[in-house]
């Protein structure tokens, strides 16, 4: 589907981003582990964590619609049962990562596929310590299908992550739930922690690190809360705002985890005019209501630490220095080259498309933004990637003639409400 994008002159509106798709993932997850029924209200309906459902049914895990919310009939993580068919994880590389961890764990025979483009990406992160614990697992290079063996229970290790990634911890911390032995992850530089704080692990801080346990005798919460606004959805709007004279939007109930924010800070560094109001705790998860009005932009510099807590926002960061006054750069973000796309290479021809002044590195992109640029509109490739279709969407809202979006639907796969609330805002 190709969707036409007209210039905007302002944006004015309230906007509820849909649920966050990092805990929809992990509650589905958890709430199959746990000895009882779970109740999920504000559940995504984007495909990814409906994909999550889909493959925890495929373990033998009952879940029903009751209305708007979610019920889980969870019976215990040691009730898992071998799938009778192939598991499909479709595009998601989270519920592939993390459920990778529960079958290694339950010791149970499984192959885990997904779509043509999750087929692409590496696995080798996960499936290095998963092998270190014993899991017998063949995936040819590294890659999906991924065949998990029977086994009779892995062996606890003690694992310092390599690099900032929730997903690598998560899938380790799930193995170890099913050990008998702690199972410990040091964590030096901070990324995402919903998994330990929705499973209560035990934590403690030590020479400047994180340390994580899982064990069997963890006890898993039953998983009955409301999931907040996703605040990676949320910063789309944050920068559409802050690039556009005359407009504010508001975007109600967004989870602000400071695992999550770093694009606030960086925006707000930037000059933008956010504001934080309502701030209250909605189950585990802090949330606000976000206020956000024009304002002019500054270039910045992030440094590498930045990067793991808003490398899923860098696409639309891109587009702020682009409309930013003077240079803006990061590096570090080589991560992106394994994401749905190769992230950095699409940024780059999404800017070549407007004539950007602009410089790609192998890990980063140096930007010589203008607040008063105003590029021709074009047709913009997206590489079946929702977030670069999205952050495309949005820089053609900046453009002085329409513009095409290829393959726009595929932002379903976190935001299958986008280009309405586009199209709201613009009216």
């Amino acid at each position: 589907m190709i969707k036409n994008i007209t210039p905007a002159s302002s944006l004015k509106g309230t906007i509820q981003v849909p649920s966050d798709k990092s805990i929809a993932h992990r509650s589905a997850l958890f709430a199959a582990l746990a000895d009882g029924t779970s109740r999920i209200k504000n559940y995504s309906r984007a495909a990814d964590p409906q994909t999550t459902l889909s493959c925890i049914r495929q373990l033998g895990v009952n879940v029903e619609l009751d209305g708007e919310d979610v019920l889980i009939h969870g019976k215990g993580r040691f009730a898992l049962r071998s799938p009778d068919a192939d598991v499909d994880c479709g595009n998601s590389g989270t519920t592939m990562r993390l459920l990778s961890g529960i079958i290694a764990g339950a010791g149970i025979e499984a192959t885990l596929i997904g779509d043509e483009s999750l087929l692409k990406r590496t696995m080798k992160r996960i499936i290095d310590p998963l092998r270190m614990m014993g899991a017998e697992i063949v995936a040819d290079n590294d890659v999906a299908p991924i065949h998990f063996f029977k086994n009779d229970g892995l062996k606890a290790i003690k694992f310092e992550l390599p690099i900032a990634s929730a997903q690598l911890k998560s899938c380790v911390l799930l193995a170890g739930l099913f050990g008998k032995e702690y199972t410990t992850v040091i964590e030096r530089t901070e990324s995402r922690n919903h998994t330990e704080e929705l499973l209560n692990l035990k934590m403690e801080k030590f020479d400047g690190a994180k340390i994580i346990y899982s064990n069997s005798t963890t006890q898993i919460p039953i998983q009955t809360y409301t999931i907040p606004g996703d605040f990676s959805a949320a910063a789309f709007w944050m920068v559409a705002a802050s690039i556009h004279p005359n407009t504010r939007i508001t975007l109600p109930a967004v989870g602000i985890n400071t695992s999550r924010t770093a694009v606030l800070h960086i925006l707000k560094r930037m000059g933008a005019d956010i504001k934080l109001q309502n701030q209250r705790v909605q189950g585990s998860e802090p949330i606000a209501d976000i206020e956000i009005k024009s304002a002019p932009l500054k270039g910045i510099t992030l440094s590498p630490e930045e990067i793991p807590n808003c490398i899923d926002e860098l696409p639309i960061l891109t587009v702020a220095m682009l409309f930013a006054e003077g240079e803006s750069h990061f590096n570090g973000a080589s991560e992106l080259r394994h994401k749905e796309c190769d992230r950095l290479h699409a940024m780059a021809e999404m800017l070549k498309k407007v004539n950007a002044d602009f410089n790609e590195q192998e890990d980063g992109l140096t930007i010589n933004g203008n607040p008063n640029f105003t590029p021709q509109g074009s047709y913009f490739k997206t590489w079946h990637d929702h977030r670069i279709a999205m952050s495309a969407a949005v820089l053609a809202t900046k453009c002085s003639t329409p513009s095409q979006i290829e393959d726009a639907e595929c932002t379903a796969i976190s935001y299958p409400g986008f280009f309405d609330d586009l199209k709201k805002v613009l009216a």
